[in-house]
This record gives structure tokens, sequence and C-alpha cells, in this order.
């Protein structure tokens, strides 16, 4: 499975980002997929997940209300919605994708198999 994350930049808080993140290699349908990132000094962590059919969805609080997950199975594409970024969102954010079981997702973003490259958020105060 191959992830190719795309979408990063610049931005003053306040502002909005869309990534996307194009999926090959596997049937789409069949993969659970997330956004973890990493700021610079510190752990990657988890931001948010989908489930296969994009039904069932999950955000780490911090980006609850400002970010929103979903995907087309059509375009074997995962997104990334980000609204009223924070200085804090900065960081390098990752698309990941894991073998789904129904529903279920997962924020233990080492349960995650396949990883993309990452694209840098910046957010300018």
């Amino acid at each position: 499975v191959q992830l190719q994350a795309s979408g990063g930049g610049l931005v003053q808080a306040g502002g909005s980002l869309r990534l996307s993140c194009v999926v090959s290699g596997r049937t789409f349908r069949t993969l659970t997929l997330a956004w973890s990132r990493q700021a610079p000094g510190q752990e990657r962590e988890f931001v948010a997940a989908i489930s296969w059919g994009g039904g069932t969805t999950y955000k780490t609080d911090s980006v609850k209300g400002r970010f929103t997950i979903s995907r087309d199975n059509a375009e074997n594409t995962v997104y990334l919605q980000m609204n009223s970024l924070k200085p804090e969102d900065t960081a390098v954010y990752y698309c990941a994708a894991r073998a789904s079981f129904g529903n279920a997702l997962y924020s233990d973003i080492s349960t995650y198999d396949y990883w993309g490259q990452g694209t840098l958020v910046t957010v300018s105060s």
C-alpha cells in the first residue's frame, strides 16, 4: 500500500487548509484510514480516523469542532479539512492506513501498518 499526502503549507492563525492523501496498492474500501501529526521535538500523535465506509469517525479532543476527516472511495482519497487553525497545530501531518475490522476505529497509531511521507503545516500567529 502506498500513500501520498499533499496540501500542507503556511497559513495564518484562524485560517484553513485541506490535506489530501491518495492511496494505492490495495482495495481502498478494505482500509481504515487516519491522520496523525508530529510537531517539532514531540512524539507523533493521533489526530483523526475514519471507517472503511466513511460512516464512523473519531477525532482527538484538541481538534474536535475544527477538523473534519472524510474519504472518497471512488477517488481512493482521504481528506483532512482543518479550520480555525492555531499555532499549536503546526506539525508534519501523516496519513496512515490499516486493515478494517467492521467499523472499529483505532487511535493507537502503532496499529497502523502503512504510512505516507508527511506534509508540513505551519500556522503563524
